[in-house]
C-alpha cells in the first residue's frame, strides 16, 4: 500500500484519529517495507510517495504539527526523514506527560531538537537535574519559553547554563524551584534581558530585593511577574521594579508580607500599563495605598486582589472601583478580591449598583389649593 502526500496530510480539517492510523501505518511500512521489498522501505512510483526518502521534509513537519509530543519523539526514531523533520520545524515540544526518567529524555532529545522555540518540562515529581537543563542550553539557544516549575532538584547552575545559552528566553517559569540563589538570578537577569514574563512563585531564596534590583536594571521589557509568597521582597525591590520595568502589566505580591504602601505607590506611578495586581495577605497595605492607586495614571487596572489586607477601610477601596470600571465585586465577575475583608462589604462596582437602583423619592402630597 503506497500514499500520496494528500492523502497522508489530507485538509486542515483531517482528524488526529485518522492521522494517528496513518502514522501508524507510516512507520509499519519503515521498518517492513511495502509489497514484499522487506527492509528496503518503501518506494516512489508513478507520481505516489512510496519511499521515505522521496516524502518532502516539509510535508513531514506538517503532519509532526497534527500529533502528539509523545508520536512526535517515537517518530524521530523511525528514520532519518523523520529526524531531519523535526530538527527542521519542531519549534514546540512539551514533556509534561513524562511520569519518570524525562531527565535521560530530555538528554537524548537537546541535540536533535535544536531549533525548539517552546519546552515545556512541567513535573508531577521532581525529575530533572542540571545536566539536562545544561543540554538544553548549549543546544536550545533560540529557545524562547521555558518551564521548569517544580524542578526542585536543580541548582545554581541551571540558571547559569540558561544565562549564556538561551538569551532570547521570553517567558521563564521556575515557580516552586526553591534551590535558586538570589545571586544565579541575578546573574540571569544580566543576560536574558528580553525576558517578558517571569514566574518566580515560591522561589523564597531567588527573589530578593538583590535579585529584583538586577531584574529592573537588566530586565526593561518584563511585563509579567510573579512574586506570590516571596517573602524576602521587600519596598526597595519592588520599587526598582517599578522604576525599570514600565511596561510592567501584571503583577502578583501575593504573601509578601514585607511590602509596604511603598511599593503600591512606586507601581502606580511608574507603571502606567498595569492591568493586575495581587496583594493578598499584605498586611501592611493601609488606605495610602489604595488611594495612590486611584489617583494615578494607570489606565486600564483590570484585577486587584486585596483579601486579607485587614487595615482597608470601604471609602478607600471604593475610590478604587469608581476610578476603574473593570474592576467587579458583582456576582460571577469579581476582578476586585476582598474576601476575608469583612469590614469592605459595602464597597460595590458601578454594575452592583446599577442591578439594585434606589427606590424612586416618593414626591410630598400636593394640596390642590396650591393650584391656581
Amino acid at each position: 500500500m503506497v500514499w500520496t502526500g494528500s492523502e497522508m496530510v489530507g485538509k486542515e480539517k483531517l482528524k488526529s484519529e485518522d492521522l494517528n492510523v496513518c502514522f501508524e501505518k507510516l512507520m509499519m511500512a519503515a521498518g517492513g517495507g511495502v509489497n514484499g521489498n522487506s527492509g528496503k522501505g518503501v518506494k516512489l512510483e508513478g507520481g505516489v510517495i512510496s519511499e521515505w526518502k522521496d516524502i518532502p521534509v516539509e510535508l513531514l513537519v506538517q503532519i509532526l504539527t497534527l500529533v502528539d509530543d509523545q508520536t512526535v519523539i517515537s517518530a524521530s526514531g523511525v528514520c532519518r526523514g523523520w529526524r531531519d523533520a523535526i530538527c527542521f520545524g519542531l519549534t514546540r515540544l512539551s514533556l509534561s506527560w513524562c511520569r519518570k526518567n524525562m531527565n535521560k529524555l530530555v538528554l537524548s532529545l537537546a541535540p536533535k531538537f535544536t531549533k525548539l522555540q517552546t519546552l515545556i518540562l512541567r513535573q508531577a515529581n521532581p525529575q530533572l537535574e542540571d545536566n539536562a537543563v545544561e543540554s538544553i542550553a548549549n543546544w536550545c539557544e533560540g529557545l524562547q519559553i521555558l518551564d521548569l516549575s517544580k524542578s526542585f532538584k536543580l541548582s545554581d547552575g541551571s540558571l547559569y547554563a540558561l544565562a549564556h545559552g538561551c538569551r532570547d528566553l521570553r517567558k521563564l517559569n521556575i515557580s516552586g524551584c526553591s534551590s535558586f540563589s538570589d545571586t544565579a538570578l541575578a546573574y540571569l537577569a544580566r543576560f536574558c534581558r528580553h525576558l517578558k514574563i517571569l514566574n518566580l512563585c515560591g522561589c523564597v531564596r531567588a527573589a530578593s530585593d538583590s535579585a529584583l534590583q538586577a531584574i529592573g536594571r537588566h530586565c526593561n521589557e518584563l511585563q509579567s511577574l510573579n512574586l506570590g509568597w516571596c517573602e524576602n521582597v521587600g519596598d526597595e525591590g519592588v520599587m526598582s521594579l517599578a522604576d525599570g520595568c514600565p511596561d510592567l502589566r501584571t503583577v502578583d505580591l501575593c504573601g509578601c508580607v514585607c511590602i509596604t504602601d511603598e511599593s503600591v505607590i512606586a507601581l502606580a506611578k511608574r507603571c502606567p500599563h498595569l492591568r493586575s495586581l495581587g496583594l493578598y495577605y499584605c498586611q501592611n497595605i493601609t488606605d495610602r495605598a489604595m488611594y495612590a492607586l486611584a489617583e494615578s495614571k494607570v489606565n486600564g487596572l483590570r484585577t486587584l486582589n486585596i483579601s486579607q489586607c485587614t487595615a482597608l477601610t470601604p471609602s478607600a477601596v471604593q475610590a478604587v472601583c469608581d476610578s476603574f470600571p473593570a474592576l467587579h465585586t458583582c456576582s460571577g465577575r469579581h476582578s476586585l478580591i476582598i474576601s476575608g475583608c469583612l469590614n469592605l462589604t459595602s464597597v460595590h462596582c458601578a454594575c452592583a449598583v446599577h442591578a439594585h437602583p434606589p427606590p424612586f423619592p416618593t414626591l410630598p402630597h400636593l394640596n390642590q389649593t396650591h393650584y391656581v
